[in-house]
């Protein structure tokens, strides 16, 4: 009897940490309807042209073939993002090409929600799996503030709605804490989505760019939260899918649905960080925190040579140690950032 070969899965690529490369978040646009104070303040701006030029975007074309190298090396999934990636023209047409990518089997997306209306039937069309949206508070005064005077709370509720509508039925709600700011509003905003399906999810303030005027006295700590939502809602601890999951997951006692905690300042999670960032003008980050890339621009504009792609990919991994969230604080570690805007959270 001939015994069938049995085909091996070739060793995953692996920093100097030993963490694989599993997920890539892909920038598609630097801009954004919005001005939120701790990604891209008003303020800091002054009214300058700080935007990349759509000249040097890339391209549909040039975005799926730097998606189909990184998934050669092992990412399964994506997250797309922004800037706000709503704003980017076409972006359905993209994620139906990123959908035909074989072994890619989760994409996401990240929005402020006010162009979902129009786009979210095209986008579940296309393929997109999940949405997560970005929704800080529940009162209007201070939505208003913290999104520079641009969010309306009537359009993001709209936008979730014709998510649902489209067939996202599990939206995941971003929700940034600042003390002092919103802190006092969470529980409202938990009600609200409670018994909902979508799950919220409460992110410690992070040190992300150099111009949202970062303070740790602003951040609220996760076991704050946990302590607090308990009291009021029996929670338990949900076991995590996997090492990489950024958030802590709880669910209600009775039944009501999840909440998700993102402890990047008071509990880091390097330690299970598979994830890659592109900027949407093709610079390869290793961390959320970094202050320097490598530019894959011109290997996906100017060379098709698809296997030196992959391993500039490969040797800028393999070369990987990043883990800033628990050096955070260390000397050496007071460093310029690039801004979140254009990394892509």
């Amino acid at each position: 009897m001939q015994i069938p070969l049995k085909i091996a899965e070739p060793t995953p690529l692996q920093d100097r940490l030993q963490r694989p490369l599993r997920e890539l978040r892909m920038s598609v646009i630097d801009r954004c309807n919005f001005r939120c104070t701790y990604c891209m303040p008003a303020d800091s701006l002054h009214g300058r042209g700080i935007f990349l030029p759509l000249v040097k975007l890339l391209t549909d074309h040039e975005i799926k073939d730097l998606v189909q190298a990184f998934v050669d090396l092992g990412v399964r999934k994506l997250r797309i993002t922004g800037g706000e990636p709503l704003v980017r023209p076409g972006l359905p047409g993209l994620i139906q090409a990123l959908a035909a990518i074989p072994k890619l089997t989760d994409i996401a997306l990240t929005t402020n929600g006010v162009i979902l209306p129009r786009l979210a039937d095209d986008l579940a069309a296309a393929g997109l799996g999940r949405i997560t949206v970005s929704l800080d508070t529940l009162d209007e005064a201070i939505l208003d503030r913290m999104s520079g005077g641009k969010a309306k709370l009537s359009q993001i509720l709209n936008g979730i709605s014709a998510a649902e509508s489209a067939g996202f039925t599990h939206i995941k709600i971003n929700t940034v804490v600042q003390r002092g700011v919103n802190d006092h509003t969470i529980m409202d905003l938990l009600a609200h989505f409670r018994g909902s399906g979508h799950s919220v999810r409460l992110i410690e303030y992070m040190d992300v760019g150099n111009c949202n005027h970062w303070n740790l006295t602003e951040v609220v700590p996760s076991a704050e939260w946990i302590k607090k939502i308990n009291a009021k809602w029996p929670i338990r601890p949900v076991q995590r899918r996997t090492a990489a999951e950024t958030a802590q997951r709880y669910e209600y006692v009775d039944g009501q649905g999840e909440i998700g905690l993102i402890s990047s300042i008071s509990v880091p999670f390097c330690g299970g960080c598979t994830r890659a960032r592109i900027t949407a003008d093709g610079i390869f980050y290793t961390c959320l925190f970094a202050n320097k890339g490598t530019n894959l621009m011109p290997l996906v504009r100017h060379n098709q040579d698809r296997d030196e792609l992959r391993e500039r990919i490969r040797s800028v991994w393999e070369r990987r140690e990043d883990r800033y969230s628990e050096e955070r604080g260390q000397p050496g570690h007071d460093q310029k950032k690039v801004e979140m805007y254009r990394m892509g959270g």
